[in-house]
């Protein structure tokens, strides 16, 4: 399972929806081990294996109204967060640098397995995160077919900048794994088309979400596999969670330029690629684009930026709203 944090200015809990009465438990996930407490109480310490996950999830669902508070490790994290997902139970996965920065907030700089775990229920119980959301399962097949695309891809580039300087066998080598890679590719694109057209609500989605020229089958299928957001919040919170939103930078008489800050990467460069093909095929995104390069004299990639937040908040509303319709 592959999870998305959220890295929106918007992420907390509401006032009204904090509950005193919730169970925050704090998890920290290594390759071999699970170390978890509850609040102040007694550390606990299980395998990250099939067994002790587990026996995890069965010690989380005795108590009240439990929610695990955890961080993101590099995928360690994914195999936990789903059991307890299934289990119904409320999981927050977390950027380790907020949690850290959190860290140096109380004045704390220790730090080992049941340090961090105490720091994390303590971290959920006062900045009340959101919530993981279980993903759809024609959702989480997608999901999982755009990883190994991406991976494909990657391996792509990484061959062809090997390329460059091979000879010999070694270049009829790379030449011969590259165009593996591109038949691989190909089957995927096939498998997702394939996926999407067979599930009625995917498919109603895409064509909708297609509607706006500039949008591909990869980035309509990346928005609804890593952007379930999408048309259930507003356009500011939407270009928050994708990372195309500007963040001031002031202070008294200071005022530095703005910049785009965190977000869900996977989802950003699909539709930085998008930007790039609207600005020359779309006439209105066009228009927008040289707008702001001649009259504005933006540079590019601020241009490109305001680009792909205009795109995601016309999507935004197109899956929002059935009614909106595009001039």
């Amino acid at each position: 399972m592959s999870l998305m944090n959220s890295h929106c200015k918007k992420e907390m809990i509401a006032p009204e929806k904090r509950n005193s009465e919730t169970t925050y438990v704090g998890l920290d996930i290594s390759k071999s081990r699970l170390d978890s407490v509850v609040a102040d109480g007694k550390p606990r310490e299980d395998a990250n294996s099939p067994e002790g996950r587990s026996a995890f999830v069965k010690h989380v669902a005795r108590l009240a109204k439990p929610r695990v508070i955890c961080e993101a490790t590099g995928g360690y994290e994914k195999a936990i967060v789903a059991a307890l997902m299934e289990a119904g139970i409320e999981v927050c996965v977390v950027q380790p640098g907020r949690v850290r920065h959190y860290a140096l907030a109380e004045g704390l700089l220790a730090k080992n397995d049941r340090i961090d775990a105490r720091l994390l229920a303590r971290f959920g119980k006062k900045i009340l995160p959101r919530c993981e959301t279980p993903p759809e399962p024609s959702a989480q097949r997608l999901r999982e077919m755009l990883e190994y695309r991406r991976i494909l891809t990657d391996t792509i580039v990484e061959t062809r900048n090997r390329l460059e300087l091979a000879t010999g066998y070694l270049r009829d080598g790379l030449q011969t794994q590259i165009d593996a890679l591109e038949a691989a590719i190909k089957q995927v694109d096939f498998d997702i088309d394939l996926h999407i057209s067979s599930h009625t609500d995917l498919c109603s989605r895409a064509k909708r979400l297609r509607l706006l020229c500039g949008v591909g089958p990869v980035l309509a299928a990346t928005l609804m596999a890593y952007l379930p957001e999408l048309g259930q919040v507003d356009g500011k919170v939407i270009a928050a969670l994708v990372g195309v939103a500007p963040h001031p930078n002031e202070s008294g008489g200071r005022s530095k330029k703005r910049k785009v800050k965190g977000g869900r990467d996977c989802v950003r460069h699909v539709l930085y690629m998008a930007a790039i093909s609207a600005v020359r095929f779309n006439p209105i995104l066009s228009a927008f684009y040289k707008r702001l390069r001649e009259q504005k004299s933006k540079p590019h990639k601020v241009a490109i930026v305001a680009v792909m937040r205009k795109m995601i908040n016309v999507l935004n509303r197109l899956a929002a709203d059935p009614e909106f319709s595009l001039a």
